[in-house]
């Protein structure tokens, strides 16, 4: 029995849904404003696990231009039945305000890493959508529902709704079925058929640190339902100092050696030492993450081992552990034909016209797009933090002819809070290398004045970022031997969902290259290679 440390899916990881095919286990989780859309990890024994799938990869099946910050793809759920994997998932267009405006949709695949189908569109009454596969071969859409009532709250609760898979329709009248608890916000539904009930999984009190899992039982599909006798099923939210916080937004799954988990979503905060103003939990730049605990059955009620809290380790399932090969390597070349699927782009596909892998062989050019505060189109290719303690690095050439041209190694949360460590041109100095910081939409150049003139027989710049918990500083070289920090500390909290605006994001850190031009000329940028390498 192998021991397993939590979190397992590390980084930006949220909303996890599991799904057991035989042998083999699935992870689906949401990716926000990221595309492709949807990250489905796989493994064998729970413990170790690799990327293997982004299934939502077309502009047919996931346009997110002009989505806002933490839209886009919310809580997507996988699960398994008449030989074919489901995929259901929302697009949400809206955050602020009394709206979310979103559009749930399914698509399916006969094998998990192949080609998924068109969407199907569902509904639009609210987000978190779930399909259940009642062994009676009927098939039922649960979601949360959205109240934009003056003076309702906003979270309705649980509608249910048959969805016909011949007509590819909803069908029937849709249900109210649970209106949760006293916790409220009551979202992320589940449904199972354990042992003659019906069990509905949901999240409740916010996805912050008051987040929780609530799960009721029923005889009938469309209740009424009875909650847990030791409500909630799990939380942090009573412990703010244990490791583990925000638990919450849940999946359960049974081995096929019969014992049960659920994997739910978690954040570590950053180390508390010396950190009093942010208080007692503090801040999450790694994002919203996923974990795993043990299940146990008493009286027909789950309870996790130990207590309704997250453990940091736990027992693993009676089976043999099976180890895979890093997805991401300590340095990528980019002498491949494909940029490795742990890059993302922001809200849609990036074609040939912005990045490529052939223009130039053995590097990653980009064509300068819109700036990073844009919504729009970026020539921005990022992956997650998913380390409190990391360098990245990255070596690349760039002529920039103007001022409103730039290029280099990006640290960012949203368009409104970013740093950059970047190449670009000014008027009396020729290229410079300069610093640029967002921070909740205030503009920064600390650097200003004092930029950092780049010799005109230099080529290649090598840049990098070495991450240390609370904070970070950039240094830069131009023989990538002899390295020169730039004394600026950027901090790590603020590139994290707790400080936001004060919060109410929902996505992670990344850190990735990026090329800007908004005179209009799309001059590229070309990256010899990005390293990614962890401390702890």
């Amino acid at each position: 029995m192998a021991t397993i440390q939590n979190p397992i899916l590390t980084g930006f990881n949220p909303d996890p849904s599991i799904c057991r095919v035989g042998e083999d286990y699935y992870i689906a989780v949401s990716t926000f404003e990221w595309f492709p859309g949807v990250q489905i990890y796989h493994s064998k024994d729970l413990k170790n696990w690799r990327l293997i799938a982004r299934p939502l990869n077309r502009i047919s099946q996931l346009n997110m231009m002009g989505n806002p910050d933490s839209g886009g793809v919310w809580a997507p759920q996988l699960s398994y039945n008449n030989d074919m994997f489901w995929l259901i998932y929302s697009d949400i267009k809206v955050v602020d305000g009394p709206w979310k405006d979103g559009h749930n949709y399914l698509v399916t695949c006969d094998t998990i890493d192949g080609e998924w189908s068109e969407p199907i569109y569902l509904n639009s009454s609210g987000f978190d959508p779930s399909l259940f596969h009642d062994e009676d071969g009927h098939k039922y859409l649960v979601n949360m529902l959205w109240d934009h009532r003056v003076d309702n709250h906003s979270f309705y609760g649980i509608v249910l709704q048959e969805y016909s898979a011949s007509e590819q329709r909803l069908i029937g009248k849709p249900e109210i079925i649970f209106k949760g608890t006293d916790l409220r916000v009551t979202e992320a539904p589940h449904l199972y058929q354990i042992n003659g009930y019906y069990y509905l999984l949901t999240a409740e009190g916010g996805t912050s640190y008051e987040h929780a899992a609530t799960i009721a039982r029923s005889k009938n599909l469309r209740g009424p339902y009875e909650v847990h006798p030791e409500n909630p099923l799990i939380t942090a939210w009573p412990s703010p100092r244990i490791p583990l916080q925000k638990a919450g937004h849940a999946s359960i799954v049974k081995t096929h050696t019969n014992e049960w988990f659920l994997v739910h979503l978690t954040g570590r905060p950053l180390s508390r030492e010396g950190q009093a103003l942010l208080g007692p939990r503090g801040y999450c730049p790694l994002g919203r993450e996923t974990a795993i605990q043990r299940l146990e059955w008493r009286n027909d009620w789950p309870y996790v081992v130990g207590g309704n809290y997250p453990s940091l380790e736990i027992e693993g399932p009676q089976i043999a552990e099976v180890q895979w090969e890093p997805g991401f390597p300590e340095k990528d070349d980019f002498n491949s034909d494909t940029l490795n699927s742990h890059f993302q782009s922001l809200r849609i596909p990036l074609g040939e016209h912005i990045v490529s892998l052939s223009d130039n062989p053995g590097h990653l050019r980009l064509y300068g797009k819109e700036s990073l505060t844009s919504k729009f189109t970026q020539a921005f290719v990022a992956r997650r933090w998913q380390h409190f303690n990391f360098t990245a690095e990255t070596k690349l050439t760039f002529n920039p002819t103007t001022f409103q041209q730039s290029a280099g190694l990006v640290n960012y949360y949203n368009t409104q809070n970013w740093t950059s460590c970047q190449i670009t041109w000014n008027e009396d100095k020729g290229r410079i290398l300069e610093l640029v910081a967002c921070d909740n939409f205030t503009y920064i150049q600390p650097l200003q004045g004092n930029e950092i003139v780049i010799p005109e027989d230099v080529e290649y710049v090598y840049l990098r970022v070495d991450v240390e918990s609370d904070v970070y500083h950039y240094s830069y070289s131009f023989d990538g031997e002899d390295w020169t920090i730039i004394p600026v500390t950027f901090h790590s909290y603020k590139l994290s969902d707790d400080y936001i605006q004060g919060g109410g994001f929902f996505t992670g850190a990344f850190v990735g290259m990026q090329c800007q031009d908004i005179s209009g000329q799309s001059e590229h940028a070309d990256f010899d290679y990005f390293i990614y390498k962890s401390h702890s």
